[in-house]
C-alpha cells in the first residue's frame, strides 16, 4: 500500500489556513490548491483520543461524526472545558463577541483574549465584534443575558452556515448591519456584570480572508468520507473547518475538515477527478410561487 497520513484537523495560524498531520507535519491551504486524497479500501476510521492521549481501544467512530471520538474520550475531552462550561476557575481575561453568518444567523460566544480573533475564524464568522471584556464569569453572565433578553442564541449549525455562503450580502456595510443593531441593543441591556469592561463595535470582516465568492458557488456538502472512495479539486475558499473545493463540471463543493481526522489517507496520486463521497446538495428558495 502507498503511504498513508492521518489528518490532525485545520488550524487558523497567522499565515492563514493549514491542515495538520500525525507526526507534526503541516500543509498550508493558499487559494489555489490542488487538493486530493482517497480513503483505503477496508479502512475504518479510529477514535482521535482526548486531550493528547490515544484512545485505550482504538474504538470504530462513524464517518460523519465531526467529533471523531468514541463516546469514552468524548466525555474525557469535554471534562475540562470552556466551551463545555464545565471549569470556572480560569484566570484569563475573556471577550464576548456578537458573530455573524449571514441574514438571520447572529450568535454570541466568548474567547480568551490570549486567542484573538482565532475562535472566529475556526468557526467560520463572516463578520464579528467584540461585545466586552472581564473575568470568565462575567463573561458567561453577559451570554445568558443576551440569550435570555434577546433570543441570542450561543451556537448556529454549520449546515445552516455553509447553506448561505453563496449568498451573502455584496458589500461589508450590508454585512455589519445585524451585529451593529445587536451590538447597539446589547450594551443598552441592564444587568451587565460590573467587572465586564463594554468594548466599542468594531465589526472585522473574514470575506475576503475566506476567499466567499471569489470561486464557483458552492452545490453541496460532503457528509462523510467511506473507504475506496476519494476527492480531486481546486481549493477556492476556506471558512472554519470546510475546505471548499471546485470539482470539475459541478461547481464547488464544501469538505468539512474534521470529517478527515481519524482516517488513514492516501496521497494524491491514488485519485481520480472529482468527489466520489457522498454529497448533501444544498436546498434552494424558490423564486417565486411556482
Amino acid at each position: 500500500m502507498a503511504q498513508v497520513w492521518k489528518c490532525a484537523g485545520l488550524r487558523w495560524a497567522a499565515g492563514g489556513p493549514v491542515l495538520e498531520w500525525d507526526g507534526g507535519r503541516r500543509s498550508a491551504l493558499p487559494r489555489g490548491k490542488r487538493v486530493a486524497f482517497a480513503v483505503p479500501q477496508g479502512g475504518v476510521r479510529r477514535c482521535v483520543g482526548a486531550r493528547g492521549h490515544v484512545c485505550p481501544v482504538r474504538a470504530a467512530v462513524p464517518g460523519r461524526s465531526t467529533g471523531a471520538r468514541c463516546e469514552e474520550c468524548a466525555r474525557l475531552d469535554r471534562a475540562h472545558s470552556v466551551a463545555a462550561d464545565t471549569i470556572a476557575d480560569d484566570p484569563r481575561p475573556y471577550r464576548v463577541y456578537l458573530a455573524w453568518f449571514g441574514p438571520g444567523m447572529v450568535k454570541v460566544g466568548i474567547t480568551a483574549v490570549e486567542r484573538g480573533p482565532a475562535r472566529l475564524l475556526e468557526q467560520g464568522a463572516v463578520c464579528f465584534s467584540w461585545l466586552g471584556t472581564g473575568p470568565l464569569m462575567a463573561a458567561r453572565r453577559t451570554e445568558e443575558l443576551l440569550r435570555a433578553a434577546l433570543r441570542v442564541p450561543d451556537r448556529i449549525p454549520y449546515a445552516e452556515k455553509r447553506a448561505v455562503r453563496s449568498a451573502l450580502p455584496g458589500t461589508e456595510a450590508e454585512r455589519a448591519a445585524e451585529v451593529r443593531e445587536l451590538h447597539a441593543r446589547a450594551v443598552a441591556l441592564a444587568g451587565w456584570p460590573e467587572s465586564l469592561r463594554p468594548e466599542p463595535c468594531e465589526v472585522a470582516d473574514h470575506v475576503e480572508v475566506f476567499g466567499l465568492g471569489a470561486g464557483p458557488e458552492a452545490f453541496g456538502e460532503v457528509t462523510g468520507l467511506v473507504p475506496g472512495k476519494g476527492v480531486r479539486g481546486e481549493l477556492v475558499a476556506v471558512a472554519g473547518p470546510d475546505l471548499h473545493l471546485a470539482v470539475a463540471g459541478r461547481g464547488a463543493v464544501v469538505l468539512d475538515t474534521r470529517l478527515m481526522t481519524g482516517w488513514e489517507l492516501l496521497p494524491p496520486e491514488s485519485v481520480a477527478v472529482g468527489c466520489a463521497f457522498p454529497v448533501r446538495e444544498f436546498r434552494r428558495e424558490p423564486d417565486g410561487l411556482f
